[in-house]
């Protein structure tokens, strides 16, 4: 059975979409199929897959953007919902795109019947079934978007930058965490917390302790440092899993823990 992944922090720099991305190559090393989803209007995964050309600009083909104004009737749906997925050949993997479109979500799905759950009705078993994991990469904010990632999701990985304010609006996460799941998705966790960016420094060994000491039962034995590799990596539009570097060895050992966490 499919396992849907949301990458989720409201704060913004702490590794979603390197996480995101890295992962989901991971996981394909460990011969899992996987699916991406670019639910950022930054679009930086899709950005990081190719999908965006150095002009800034993209082909014309599909969004998520579009398949969730399908959803609403806004767009003429695509005859057939895998046309929506896009691949990789560098990173062997499938992909779902953004675009800065997707900024005016909270416009456009003010008026729809049940906004919440608008991912969740397009991500049908027909588009699913042929995955054994979907990773969503969310954007750091609050709002419907990330709602409707939570309300599709089994559970939620939130990468924590190990450094100075690190705890910030991890109490607003989880009081949004809280109400998904007490109302339109009881089957939602949080799978872990990952620290990212993390530094031999005293800051973030404190704020590992710190980790601990609250997360103890939640916190990944995998900790992602901090290293230029991970830039290097969205400029070549290539995962860090796919050449030597300490930060992919991380995230193969990443995979090997969230396989055996939806075990």
């Amino acid at each position: 059975m499919c396992k849907i992944i949301s990458i989720a922090n409201q704060k913004g720099g702490v590794g979603k979409t390197t996480t995101a991305m890295n992962l989901g190559v991971a996981l394909r090393l460990q011969n899992k199929r996987v699916l991406l989803i670019d639910l950022d209007p930054q679009a930086n995964l899709s950005a990081y897959l190719g999908f965006i050309t150095d002009d800034g600009t993209a082909d014309e083909l599909p969004t998520i953007s579009h398949l969730m104004l399908s959803a609403i009737g806004q767009v003429k749906k695509l005859n057939n919902i895998k046309d929506y997925v896009r691949h990789s050949k560098i990173n062997n993997i499938d992909y779902i795109p953004s675009d800065i479109n997707l900024a005016n979500a909270d416009f456009y799905l003010a008026g729809a019947i049940a906004r919440e759950t608008v991912l969740k009705r397009m991500l049908s078993d027909e588009l699913i079934q042929d995955y054994d994991y979907v990773i969503i990469d969310c954007l750091p904010s609050l709002g419907i978007l990330l709602m409707n990632a939570m309300v599709v999701s089994d559970s939620i990985i939130i990468p924590v930058q190990a450094q100075k304010f690190a705890f910030d609006g991890l109490t607003m996460l989880n009081n949004i965490f809280e109400q998904v799941k007490s109302t339109l998705n009881p089957k939602l966790y949080i799978m872990g917390i990952l620290p990212t960016v993390v530094e031999h420094t005293n800051v973030s060994n404190r704020i590992i302790e710190q980790l601990t000491e609250r997360y103890s039962d939640k916190l990944f034995n995998t900790l992602i440092h901090k290293s230029t590799k991970a830039t290097e990596s969205t400029i070549r539009n290539k995962s860090l899993c796919l050449n030597k570097s300490r930060l992919g060895e991380e995230y193969k050992t990443l995979a090997v823990e969230v396989i055996e966490r939806t075990a």
